[in-house]
């Protein structure tokens, strides 16, 4: 259960794009004494493990500190804030939410118009960031800006919690469950030397992990990330992507890769070895830093492993445990499969 609570403890900092520091401090007092590690000029964690031997190919494993979420960019006359979005935010899943602002830790509830003021065609639409605004009880701009600065972060506020059967909800599983399972793979003796990366604003272009791959120079790159499941009653078939409790995803293809064939047939290999459910991706849909980490210098063969999210860039992200445990199972028998090849 250690790998659970570890998860809680990530998801409940707050790092959207740009502004990881509080996920990266966390990280490497983690990581100390267990691996060498250096912080690059962008803010990525880039951290080297010792294993039993010496592979004659270099891996590295990525996964993103980042969070979506919002950024001040205004204060109105009553003491509102004016907010945009950082990263792939549906504004649907924003207004009526409670969410922590800037460094002080200020709450505030996303509003917008009245519901009886609105048009006839407003009532139709979603309510877009333009008519949004941060709620922080101030009455005017000058008690506002005592309290909040321009450019300040803003997260979701939402508990971590287990239910059902099996289930755990919370906000950043995308990918604080990567950075999870990183952290249990450092913490553990390795067969082979590993360098492992946690990556700033993947969010918002997989920036980190371009200066992250172009640094360790890896043959092999393992991304382990957290992807969109839709196995809700209003889809179905290919429309699914991939469910929960069908075990960890490995991808083919999205929109910014095409993985490697050889690993993605592997990981499957490894998956029917340790006799866990395994699945791919039904659409073509989405990305991550793969997409540029498989580009860096003379090209990175790359696979991703992902843990199936329901109602992922929200603060009710929902994963189920057993899936997030063979997620760490199959990320580590897919790495010494690698290295023996």
């Amino acid at each position: 259960m250690q790998m659970l609570k570890r998860l809680e403890t990530l998801c409940m900092l707050n790092g959207i794009s740009g502004d990881e520091n509080a996920v990266r401090d966390y990280i490497c007092k983690e990581i100390i004494g267990f691996a060498e590690f250096e912080i690059d000029n962008l803010g990525n964690v880039i951290a080297f493990k010792k294993g039993k031997n010496t592979p004659k190919n270099k891996i590295m494993i990525s996964a993103h500190m980042d969070e979506v979420g919002m950024i001040v960019n205004f204060t109105n006359s009553d003491g509102t804030l004016k907010i945009s979005p950082v990263g792939g935010v549906d504004p649907r899943v924003v207004f009526g939410r409670q969410v922590i602002v800037g460094k002080n830790k200020i709450n505030g509830v996303i509003g917008a118009k009245a519901v009886h003021n609105l048009t006839a065609d407003e009532k139709d639409k979603a309510v877009t960031f333009d008519n949004m605004y941060i709620d922080i009880g101030c009455d005017n701009k000058e008690e506002a800006k005592k309290l909040v600065s321009l450019g300040d972060s803003v997260t979701f506020s939402s508990e971590f919690i287990e239910f059902g059967d099996g289930f755990v909800k919370g906000k950043a599983i995308d990918d604080r469950a990567g950075c999870a399972v990183m952290l249990e793979m450092l913490k553990s003796d390795l067969e082979y030397d590993t360098y492992f990366t946690f990556v700033v604003q993947e969010e918002i272009g997989l920036r980190g992990s371009r200066c992250a791959a172009f640094s360790v120079e890896p043959d092999y790159a393992l991304v382990i990330e957290s992807t969109t499941a839709a196995d809700i009653p209003s889809a179905s078939g290919a429309d699914r992507v991939c469910e929960l409790k069908k075990g960890p995803v490995v991808s083919f293809m999205d929109r910014s890769t095409i993985y490697n064939k050889e690993l993605y047939n592997l990981a499957f290999d490894c998956a029917k070895e340790l006799d866990i459910p395994c699945q791919t991706k039904t659409r073509v849909a989405g990305g991550n830093d793969a997409g540029a980490i498989h580009l860096s210098r003379c090209g990175v063969k790359t696979v991703a492993v992902s843990v199936p999210t329901r109602y992922l860039h929200s603060p009710s992200c929902v994963i189920n445990k057993d899936d997030y445990f063979n997620t760490f199972k199959l990320v580590k028998a897919l790495t010494d499969r690698i290295y023996n090849r």
